[in-house]
């Protein structure tokens, strides 16, 4: 079977289906009850705030490059336009608004963030259906959810940083004139992305990794001609596309959006204010003394260290939330209003597991090239197949226990074709370029910072799964379709705390796996 072949057109079209099904569960989860807590939820008491300070053009510091509370502030101002006199506001951000007003943008891009993802699993596999559950994967994630419900900014960042990612795989498939369109739409996607924090450059080296890796390949004189077609469009990447689109032009674009901001703020220049955002950043020290939800970068992909963002307490579901009187007296709350930054476990937890599981097959790639001195290649082609040809592939009528060890890292990842290998590289190292840096930072970080490096391990889950769903070997069929289950299950199960639904104290227990969770 040529898993890399797109399956045959059916009459009935599923994939299509599946898609617009998929995007309409992540618009319902998104924009259901959007206004429900009327108040500033976490960050919104920074953001929406330096949002406003933009309409009214008053000078203040951010930490962060001014993209994302641009779009807060675009947010606000078309918002503003069709609130309703019925409409619950608060003045909280300065100006009486309507919770809908500053969070509808980045419910728009959270919903339509499915989409690129699924996108961009097409195109590095050419696959509907790894498309489709890759999406589905994405919907079914809770911290991104929460993320895209609210008036923050870091939706922007993965957004815009796969937008980029995407139009450059879309260069790939193209020759000139448009391969230079697609080129320069990827640099102002990778420009976008840093222009609402500086970790979005995560995403623009992934592709400097995947295209030097290319490159390695061609000046070691390997046959090109005959390497995948991912493989060899990456090498009619030449170094001046990449300066002119991938370092030029995303400097340029992220240079003009902080023209507006220095207009305001007139008193430190661009320079001037870098030095002072990398001192602040310096500056913050690390720990619960920081903060009480700071997290390191190792407990992020076992998801160790949720965040609350919104905890309240009401004597039954008819009580106005929030409350701003004094605090109900220990133990008399009957309900729980809780919003968790926290992924879907399973999914979090699978799809580090499936990111292991890829490094350990990479691993063996990289040494096999070592010690052969030539690209490793499939079992039939290999001196020990050459000895026993009739058992070296895995055939559907081979005895599942008897084949199982034997073939366990091909079966699992199947990336013995070069195809494959590719593909997992392009996992591996933008996985790798998102969260490795961390590992060197000192400040106060928090789970939310590993959002880039988790859309990899979901795009890595979902080829895992989908390489199970067309396996030979109805056990393997079976565990794809149970990991689905088990993933959509997670995200109905921990819905609540990702919508800010009621809870009863011991429901809200319930949920609470951890104690690191609280």
């Amino acid at each position: 079977m040529n898993l890399l072949k797109k399956p045959d057109r059916s009459s009935f079209p599923w994939f299509t289906v599946g898609m617009a099904g998929v995007l309409l569960l992540s618009f319902g989860l998104h924009f259901w009850g959007l206004d429900r807590f009327n108040t500033l939820v976490f960050d919104e008491v920074y953001y929406v705030k330096y949002a406003n300070n933009y309409l009214t053009r008053t000078p203040f510091f951010d930490a962060h490059p001014p993209l994302g509370k641009y779009a807060i502030a675009l947010a606000i101002w078309i918002g503003s336009h069709f609130q309703s006199p019925q409409d619950a506001v608060n003045n909280l951000g300065g100006v009486p608004f309507s919770p809908w007003t500053y969070r509808w943008l980045n419910a728009l891009v959270g919903s339509l963030l499915p989409f690129v993802v699924g996108a961009i699993a097409y195109h590095i596999s050419h696959r509907r259906s790894y498309a489709l559950i890759a999406a589905l994967f994405t919907t079914l994630d809770g911290l991104f959810l929460v993320e895209s419900r609210y008036a923050l900014i870091n939706i922007y960042l993965v957004f815009f940083g796969l937008l980029g990612q995407w139009f450059f795989l879309l260069a790939l498939e193209h020759q000139n004139p448009w391969r230079w369109v697609w080129l320069a739409l990827s640099g102002l996607g990778f420009g976008a992305c840093i222009s609402v924090k500086w970790n979005g450059l995560g995403f623009l080296v992934g592709i400097y990794l995947i295209w030097i890796c290319a490159k390695v390949m061609q000046w070691m004189g390997r046959d090109i001609k005959n390497s995948p077609l991912l493989c060899q469009n990456l090498t009619q990447i030449k170094f001046y596309h990449l300066l002119a689109n991938l370092a030029i032009l995303p400097a340029i674009l992220y240079y003009l959006v902080w023209i507006p901001h220095l207009q305001i703020n007139t008193k430190t220049g661009f320079w001037g204010l870098h030095k002072q955002i990398l001192g602040f950043h310096q500056g913050l020290g690390s720990g619960a003394s920081v903060h009480p939800y700071c997290s390191s970068w190792y407990t992020w992909p076992l998801m160790l260290r949720p965040m609350s963002y919104f905890y309240e307490t009401a004597r039954n579901t008819t009580e106005p939330v929030p409350s701003f009187g004094p605090p109900l007296p220990a133990g008399a709350g009957k309900v729980i209003y809780d919003i968790h930054a926290m992924g879907n476990p399973f999914l979090w937890w699978l799809s580090t597991a499936a990111i292991v599981l890829l490094l350990i097959q990479l691993a063996s790639h990289i040494w096999l090239f070592a010690s052969r001195n030539t690209e490793p290649i499939s079992r039939s082609q290999s001196s020990r197949s050459q000895v026993r040809t009739s058992r070296s592939q895995v055939q559907p009528g081979n005895d599942f226990l008897e084949d199982l060890p034997r073939h366990f890292t091909g079966i699992i990842l199947g990336i013995k074709q070069s195809p494959k290998l590719w593909l997992a590289l392009y996992l591996m190292l933008n996985y790798a370029a998102n969260f490795l840096p961390w590992i060197k930072v000192t400040r106060c970080t928090f789970i939310y910072l590993y959002m880039p490096a988790a859309i990899f391990a979901f795009l890595t889950i979902a080829w895992l799964v989908e390489r199970w769903l067309y396996s030979c070997y109805i056990e393997f069929r079976f565990l794809g379709f149970t990991v689905i289950f088990i993933i959509l299950l997670a995200f109905v199960f921990w819905l609540p705390v990702y919508l800010g639904l009621p809870l009863s104290p011991a429901a809200f227990q319930l949920r609470m796996w951890l104690r690191s969770w609280y």
